[in-house]
């Protein structure tokens, strides 16, 4: 069975608390159960969340020692400002697919700077949760 890393960055733990208008009311710990459920017959499923950018960058290293076959990533704020993210994923030769819960493109001006699309098959911004679904359905396609 293929395995897939779903990276979460800074402030994603947060989800149901933080500006539920924007996010929803979807805990980290619930969005984590459903992609787990989600993806139980399609693929071995690892989630990752970190607020910290060194972790980050150190767990996408792991995707080359373990083996993983593609990458879930939402970078969070790191989107915006991490070069070490960026350099990470370019390191890596697995498909890749960015998720945004909201939509950034309709967000602050400083928002509209994306440094990791580069290195991503797909991007998937302001679809809520379901953006993890439609990037699983993807990479179950590309398998």
């Amino acid at each position: 069975m293929h395995k897939i890393l779903v990276v979460n960055g800074p402030n994603i733990n947060m989800l149901g608390i933080r500006e539920l208008d924007k996010y929803g009311k979807t805990s980290y710990q619930e969005l984590k159960e459903i992609i787990q459920d989600y993806s139980i017959d399609k693929f071995h499923l690892e989630t990752y969340q970190s607020n910290v950018e060194g972790e980050i960058v150190s767990k996408l290293h792991t995707a080359i020692q373990e083996d993983i076959d593609g990458l879930i990533i939402n970078p969070g704020a790191y989107t915006h400002t991490s070069i070490a993210i960026r350099d990470a994923l370019a390191i890596l030769k697995i498909p890749s697919i960015e998720v945004h819960i909201s939509n950034i493109k309709n967000r602050e001006d400083f928002r509209q700077v994306n440094l990791i699309s580069d290195f991503c098959d797909l991007t998937i911004t302001g679809k809520g949760i379901d953006g993890y679904i439609e990037a699983i359905d993807y990479l179950y396609e590309k398998y």
